[in-house]
């Protein structure tokens, strides 16, 4: 049975964001991650990871405006400062959180702007962060999102671009954030797919899709999923990112079948 987590940004929102870490494990959670932690001091949430028992498995390096819009700065011009700055905002909270991930957001394409301006900004700010990051032990993911569904014109849209961009990056510490609602939308096919891409994934997500709700409402087959990931010998964390139809309690009956206990 793969290690599962919880996002906590989009389960147990029943309960306040400080009362989710004991939800989750009282649920059977052993990981947890989150969009951002850098609403909340790194003490209050290291005290609940311990409280509780949990890992932090993974959180995003800072996104620049998330209200206003954007969905990650690494791709963008003129920004170069900013995102370092959120590089270094991050390890302080990963060194708090003993987190061994972060995931780089790429960024939504500017109306007009150069596709080779992007995509060389993203290289380089890649590469820098690679190598700040490997100094800390920690591994930087890079997540492809759909373009067709949730953002149009984010940078990294499939598995191949991902790859792509970590050839040209060329650090040993990058590795592929796969999410199985976002590729099943952009490219479906996904056991062959996470079978030819394990050996550069380092984390996965999942939702089923459409509605990106829990495993059970859509046209993915988890059972089958879960069942590759344990024949490929996948060890890192599969985490829940979806958004809960009703209550997130009443819709883990994924987990109590994965697990075979009650929860």
């Amino acid at each position: 049975m793969p290690r599962f987590a919880a996002n906590l940004t989009l389960l147990f929102n029943e309960v306040p964001f400080e009362d989710r870490f004991a939800a989750a494990r009282a649920a059977g959670f052993t990981g947890v991650e989150y969009l951002f932690p850098y609403a909340w001091p790194e003490t209050l949430l290291a005290g609940k990871l311990r409280e509780n028992g949990l890992t932090q498995v993974l959180f995003n390096l800072p996104p620049g405006d998330w209200d206003a819009g954007e969905r990650g700065i690494a791709g963008l011009p003129g920004r170069e400062e900013e995102f370092r700055q959120g590089v270094d905002q991050a390890i302080r909270y990963a060194r708090a959180l003993d987190c061994k991930q972060l995931n780089c957001l790429a960024g939504l394409a500017p109306a007009g702007a150069d596709p080779e301006q992007l995509w060389s900004t993203l290289r380089e700010n890649v590469g820098w962060a690679a190598e700040r990051l490997a100094q800390e032990g920690i591994t930087l993911c890079l997540e492809a999102i759909n373009s067709r569904v949730d953002m149009p014109g984010f940078l990294l849209d499939t598995s191949d671009k991902v790859l792509r961009l970590m050839d040209e990056a060329g650090a040993d510490n990058v590795r592929l954030q796969y999410d199985l609602y976002h590729m099943q939308i952009m490219e479906g096919d996904l056991i062959r797919s996470l079978q030819r891409l394990m050996p550069r994934i380092g984390h996965i997500q999942f939702a089923d899709n459409p509605g990106r709700h829990e495993p059970g409402t859509g046209e993915i087959n988890f059972r089958s999923i879960f069942q590759a990931l344990d024949d490929a010998g996948y060890t890192g964390w599969v985490s829940a990112e979806y958004r809960p139809k009703g209550r997130t309690e009443g819709g883990l009956g994924w987990l109590q079948a994965a697990s075979g206990t009650i929860v």
